[in-house]
């Protein structure tokens, strides 16, 4: 039996160097298809609702989140189990290439919700205005401002403590990071894929199959930049702020502005820009004033 592909693999590459090139056996990322199937309790057939390029490893938590934070499932309770299809006509490692979950009896789904929308696909005929309606549709609340606060250089660091527990990233250089980090920086949980909306999906999933969403009292920091769909995940999950690498696209603030989130990029060291809801930042750093 087959077992289940590793998030790394190894290739012979000729490195060119100005002395003279070599062959030598370089680390990279996997990058595979997962299709994400629903087993509603009682049906014959299972439901195919997505399939995403990722990098093997924790797929469970990128099933779970990524149906979480696209509005199928809104609770661990609805999930009976999760398993690897063992159907007989997918082959090999294929087989690690698919990820049920069973769901309990009752539970009920829209299928409105199986067909995933792509708003950061260029020229998909969505504008901006019409992606954050979708959201505000989907009955997401605006999140409280609530008692976290964030000291600056809790949050300067931030990048930094993620990109020290990117164990992958060290192997290979080529993946992105999510985590989930308390008020203090203390860190909670950090997932790595090709795609920063897949790391995202793993580490809220992860949190929700441990029964631990809304995450009010998390920060969510992710690699590169901030996106639309990122800041909208973190939304579903409760996370009041989302802080980012590098820069956030327009839409991504006024996404964290509607649901009162906290909005930070380029944390890098002791500088960052707040993009969006300075007011969770301390005074001691945050004595200005607002539209200035």
């Amino acid at each position: 039996m087959h077992a289940a592909r590793g998030s790394t693999t190894r290739r012979r590459v000729l490195e060119v160097r100005p002395e003279a090139p070599r062959w030598r056996g370089d680390v990279l990322a996997v990058e595979e298809p997962m299709e994400i199937r629903l087993c509603p309790f009682g049906a014959q057939k299972p439901v195919r609702v997505a399939v995403t390029m990722r990098t093997p490893g924790h797929d469970f938590e990128l099933a779970a989140g990524f149906l979480f934070t696209e509005g199928i499932l809104a609770s661990r309770d609805q999930v009976r189990f999760m398993s690897y299809c063992t159907d007989p006509e997918l082959e090999g490692e294929q087989q690690y290439n698919v990820v049920n979950v069973f769901l309990r009896p009752g539970v009920a789904l829209d299928p409105e919700r199986f067909h995933r929308n792509f708003y950061t696909t260029s020229s998909c005929g969505v504008c901006g205005k019409a992606a954050l309606e979708t959201v505000h549709t989907r009955g997401i609340a605006p999140i409280p401002m609530g008692p976290l606060q964030l000291e600056a250089d809790v949050v300067g660091r931030l990048g930094e403590c993620l990109r020290e527990a990117q164990r992958l990233f060290d192997q290979t250089g080529g993946l992105h990071a999510a985590g989930l980090f308390a008020a203090d920086g203390t860190g909670q949980a950090v997932r790595e894929d090709v795609g920063r909306h897949n790391a995202t999906d793993k580490v809220i999933g992860h949190a929700f199959l441990e029964g631990r969403v809304p995450l009010s009292g998390s920060i969510l920091v992710v690699s590169g930049r901030a996106s639309f769909e990122i800041v909208q995940k973190a939304a579903v999950a409760g996370i009041p702020v989302v802080v980012a690498v590098s820069a956030p696209s327009s839409l991504a603030c006024e996404t964290a502005q509607a649901f009162g989130m906290t909005l930070v990029g380029f944390a890098r060291g002791d500088r960052f820009n707040v993009y969006t809801g300075h007011e969770r930042l301390r005074a001691s750093r945050a004595e200005v004033t607002a539209g200035r």
